[in-house]
């Protein structure tokens, strides 16, 4: 990704723009007239990093949810609770859905696949 760019003209920052009929990406002052062609076609670009922790109350938060379907034909192997919570996603560096399950036990909020 690109740093933030000045014009060499004037030095005030360059703006993203496109160049419709050329189908490019310019870098424009909005001061004078001078452009130059982007070399990285990325503008922005955001990253989101979660650590441990944010991914743990996420799924914990997930047994509170009253729009995603509940069974009692599970037992949590951590606290032997009788309910659990469940969804299906893509598992990591799998294909197809896997079937999760997470304990409505508050105290718990083990999670395991089917």
């Amino acid at each position: 990704m690109s740093t933030m760019k000045f014009c060499r003209e004037c030095n005030n920052i360059l703006y993203p723009k496109e160049d419709r009929d050329q189908k490019i990406l310019l870098y424009a002052c909005r001061n004078c007239d001078h452009q130059e062609v982007a070399e990285n076609n990325c503008v922005y670009r955001n990253e989101v990093h979660h650590s441990a922790g944010e991914r743990t109350q996420v799924l914990q938060d997930v047994a509170a949810d009253p729009t995603l379907p509940r069974t009692k034909a599970v037992i949590c192997a951590n606290c032997k609770h009788g309910e659990a919570v469940f969804f299906q996603a893509t598992a990591r560096g799998e294909e197809g859905m896997t079937l999760f399950f997470v304990c409505c036990n508050p105290n718990c909020g083990h999670r395991w696949r089917d």
